[in-house]
This record gives structure tokens, sequence and C-alpha cells, in this order.
């Protein structure tokens, strides 16, 4: 049996792993099938009795293998930043306090941290190398994040920016570049992060999922964006007004209509849009396409909301009533032609004769009596009329059949 090692012999290993952390390690340390807390565990349970200089060695060794693992323990109350240590919680804080306990001895101007003054010295030495340039480099940027200041500004919309690489990404949105491109479809983007949202699109994953509706949405901000149509809520307001929105991309197309931007204009007909999504839609006009067929009668329509008004006609339903004669129509826009019987406007004039109309296929149909044009024939007889209602009274004559007058 060998004798036990000599009580000083053992506390000169235990130094000199300490002063050599990371060369001299107990092999239990470097064995990676347990987790250091359940060494730090088990080594409190084995070893009760053992002094507190061993105490001491856990503390720091627990405190440094954090380093090297991605746990932050312990976080700031105010803005939830994580930090691997306490000791650097502690000078965090005063980013949040307004403390600044270190002072200059030469010039007397205050800090929040040591590190800060240390660097602040250099202006009356004048001394600095290589490394600490690059170590207040980084600090520079990192404390950014902590105050209002955004030092670095666009030339050409004078955003500004707490960050240079920040900036440089930015500068995208003015030149146009686009070097991120899908590898599936060859879409190109300003931003990596784009990319990487716009995958879903192929893959047809929809990860974000509504919890009040179920329905699912391929990026968390579309999601965001959904829940205001269960909770109502419409925080952007327009400043002219007060319409209210509960998407600012709505508000800000909502604004042409203040502004008669029209900045979309149709390669065809020159014809001017607020939104680029109106002027895809009036390009089905040129084309002739009607791609949305009513599943009755087989009629197509340009717009899919057209065919879903369209319906109405073999339903029957008329959900939107006249408040004054209580009157019932298929659709809204209706509504809204007919309201003017009661208030009597005729906010189509004609431009010859300055005659007013309370529909603009009303005014349209009277150009022709200025323009003398007859676009309407019959086809037994061959006559011409200016408007298509004389042509329905006319055919009648035909038929025998009388026109009913309302």
């Amino acid at each position: 049996q060998e004798d036990p090692e000599p009580p000083h012999i053992k506390e000169e290993q235990e130094d000199e792993w300490i002063n050599d952390y990371g060369k001299s390690e107990p092999d239990s340390i470097r064995n990676s099938d347990f987790p250091m807390s359940d060494v730090a565990r088990k080594t409190t349970q084995h070893q009760s009795t053992e002094d507190d200089k061993t105490c001491k060695i856990w503390s720091v060794l627990d405190t440094q293998m954090t380093v090297h693992t991605t746990k932050k323990p312990f976080s700031c109350s105010v803005c939830k930043k994580g930090f691997t240590q306490k000791c650097h919680l502690k000078p965090h804080m005063s980013v949040h306090t307004g403390e600044q306990p270190f002072s200059c001895s030469v010039c007397k101007k205050g800090f929040a941290l040591q590190c800060i003054l240390k660097k602040h010295m250099f202006t009356h030495t004048g001394k600095k190398d290589d490394k600490t340039c690059k170590f207040w480099s980084v600090l520079d940027t990192q404390m950014t994040a902590h105050t209002t200041k955004k030092p670095f500004c666009c030339p050409v919309c004078n955003r500004g920016f707490a960050q240079k690489g920040n900036l440089t990404k930015h500068m995208s949105v003015h030149t146009g570049e686009k070097p991120f491109s899908c590898s599936v479809c060859k879409k190109c983007f300003a931003r990596k992060f784009e990319v990487k949202q716009h995958m879903p699109v192929h893959t047809r994953e929809k990860p974000f999922c509504c919890p009040v509706c179920k329905k699912g949405f391929t990026l968390k901000g579309n999601l965001k964006q959904h829940m205001s149509v269960h909770t109502r809520e419409k925080p952007f307001g327009c400043s002219v007004c007060k319409k209210s929105f509960a998407q600012k991309p709505n508000l800000k197309k909502h604004m042409s209509v203040h502004t008669g931007e029209k900045p979309f204009s149709c390669s065809v007909c020159k014809k001017g849009f607020a939104r680029k999504s109106i002027l895809k839609k009036h390009m089905l006009t040129h084309t002739g396409k009607k791609p949305f067929s009513c599943s009755v009668c087989n009629k197509g329509f340009v717009h899919e909301g057209n065919r879903e008004q369209h319906m109405s006609v073999h339903t029957g339903e008329k959900p939107f009533r006249c408040s004054v004669c209580k009157k019932g129509f298929a659709l809204k826009g209706n509504l809204k032609q007919h309201m003017s019987v009661h208030t009597g406007e005729r906010p189509f004039s004609c431009s010859v004769c300055q005659k007013g109309f309370r529909r603009k296929s009303n005014l349209k149909g009277h150009m022709s009596v200025h323009s003398r044009e007859k676009p309407f024939s019959c086809s037994v007889c061959q006559k011409g009329f200016a408007l298509k209602s004389n042509l329905k009274k006319h055919t009648l004559t035909h038929t025998g059949m009388k026109a009913s007058i309302h």
C-alpha cells in the first residue's frame, strides 16, 4: 500500500493546476462524458471534508467554463442582455443608471466603465498600439447599441446608422444591387436573410401558426401583422384624414389618396395607378384574359372579386341595404350609386354641356350625343343608336313585346 502524499505536495499540485489552467487539468475534468456541472456536484459530494481552497478551485473553474459554452446565466433586468460572468453584468448596469464612478485624474471627466477610462487616458498620453486599437474599435461598435448615436450617415437619404456594416447593407437600397440569389428560382435579393425568408415559398413550410384561427405563415412578421385581424387593433393612423390601419404598409399605400401620386403606369394606355397590384389587374383588360369564371353560367371575369360579387345574381342575395328606403342590392357599388337618388348628387358632369349624371356609365353614353356616334346597331334593321338602352327598347318593336316602364 502506497503512502498518501504529504499535504504540502498536494497543495503545490493544486497551485500548479490553477496557474496553468488548460495545460494540466486532472483527467477527471478532461473526460467529456460528464458535463462540468455533474463533475462539480460529484466532487462536492465525495469531498465534503475538503478545505475552502478546493471549493475556490471549482468556483473559478465553473466561471472559466462558461466562456466556452453558450450559457449566459446572468441577464440584465432592464434590456435582458445576457452575460457569462456576474462581474460583467455589474459594470453593464451603469449604462442604464447613468452612473460614472470612474473619473480621469487629469481632466476629471467621468466614465461608466473602467476600460473606457483607460481608453480615454490615451488622449493624454498619446500611446496606442495596434492590439489596443482593434479592441477599442470592437468595444465602440458594441457600445453604440446602448446609445442613440448614429454616426454613420447615408449620403443619399441621410438616414443614420449605429454601425458601419448596417450602412453598407443599406446602400443596396439606392444602388439596386442584389448579390444574393435563390438557388431554386434564381430570384435575387439585396440581403442574405431575405433569401432565407424567401425559401419557404418553395418548401411550402408555414412554421408560424396563429393561435386563434390556426392559419399558417411563412414569416413571423406576417403572423404578427395577421394578429391585428383578431385584436381589431389599428395602431397606424393617417395624419390627414385620421383613418386607421392595422398594418404600416397599408397606411403607406393609403397616403397616395392624399398626395395624388400614381407612380405605376400602364405600358399600353399610359394610365397611372397608385398601386402596383391595381396596375397588374388593369393589364388583364388589354390581354382580354378572364381567368375567373362563374361555376353556374360560365361567365368570365377579369378579377376574382368581380366573380364573387356576380354570384349574388344566382343566389338572389342582396346584403347591401339602403338606410333610407331599405331597398336591397347585390353589390356595394350599386348601393353607393343608388344613394345619389336620395342625396340628389350628380358628380359626373359633361365637359361639353355641363349636364350632370349620377353614374359614370351614363355620362359615357351621353357623350355620343355630342360625337354623333351610334355604336349600337340593330341586328334586324341595322338602325344605329347612341345608347345601348335605346337599342334594347328598339328591339322590342321587332319582337312585338312592350317595354315595361318603372
